[in-house]
């Protein structure tokens, strides 16, 4: 059933923010549910996936730190709110009966398993979804740069980032209405350009590992099955 599928094996990384759905704060269910219907359907076509959720829904280590709270410390928080947010996933897949496993780079037994790489390997093997949390386990790196680690030890043929827009665009979309979205575009030319697509570390990475990192809209309803389709609306990095 895979063969009309152009990878086997994808990381997806979603922000935290897109689980809010219209609410300001926190983790809004029903797009929790509806994300987690999109990562079924694929997966139902034996698609090993794997996902990195971002915590900014919940708690921006970032922002914290520069109203005062100590940058590491912050960080740390950071990482315990994408753990929250990968609960609340793991819950929605295994209501839909997807196998699922959080795996934390910072060790919590009681709630989830640590993260060990071959370990992690083997539960994809066996057709069950990895949620990826915690980061990388360390302050100072953001959540996409642990997607693309993730994605590189993983062995992944391609990072998917669900945004709020279904690409990279020369301007912001939402204020451009005349903005134009690239089709495709260079690891090289992200970096020069500082399109801010993802942070520079993760772009690097996925560079040096000669992974593709596909840009599309995670509001889009099938937008996760068409983009591995290599149908629907998206921009590829990857030249």
């Amino acid at each position: 059933m895979a063969s009309s599928y152009k990878y086997k094996r994808v990381l997806l990384k979603v922000s935290g923010e897109a689980l809010m759905g219209d609410q300001s704060y926190g983790i809004d269910v029903s797009v929790t549910q509806r994300i987690a219907k999109e990562v079924k359907a694929v997966h139902d076509k034996d698609i090993e996936i794997a996902l990195v959720i971002g915590g900014g829904n919940i708690f921006r280590g970032l922002s914290a730190s520069q109203a005062g709270i100590e940058r590491s410390t912050a960080d740390y928080m950071g990482m315990l709110a994408t753990v929250m947010n990968a609960l609340a996933m793991q819950s929605a897949l295994e209501n839909l009966g997807v196998h699922t496993r959080v795996m934390s780079a910072i060790p919590m037994q009681t709630v989830c398993e640590p993260y060990i790489r071959r370990k992690a390997d083997r539960h994809m093997e066996k057709g069950r979804v990895v949620i990826f949390a915690a980061g990388t386990g360390n302050p100072y790196f953001t959540t996409d740069t642990a997607a693309a680690l993730r994605a590189a030890e993983m062995q992944c043929d391609a990072l998917l980032k669900g945004t709020q827009v279904d690409g990279v665009y020369d301007s912001d979309p939402r204020e451009n209405e005349n903005a134009k979205r690239y089709t495709d575009l260079s690891y090289q030319k992200v970096l020069a350009d500082d399109l801010r697509v993802m942070d520079a570390a993760a772009v690097t990475l996925m560079r040096d590992n000669t992974i593709p990192i596909i840009v599309f809209s995670i509001h889009e309803k099938g937008g996760f099955d068409a983009v591995l389709r290599g149908k629907g609306d998206c921009t590829i990095i990857g030249t």
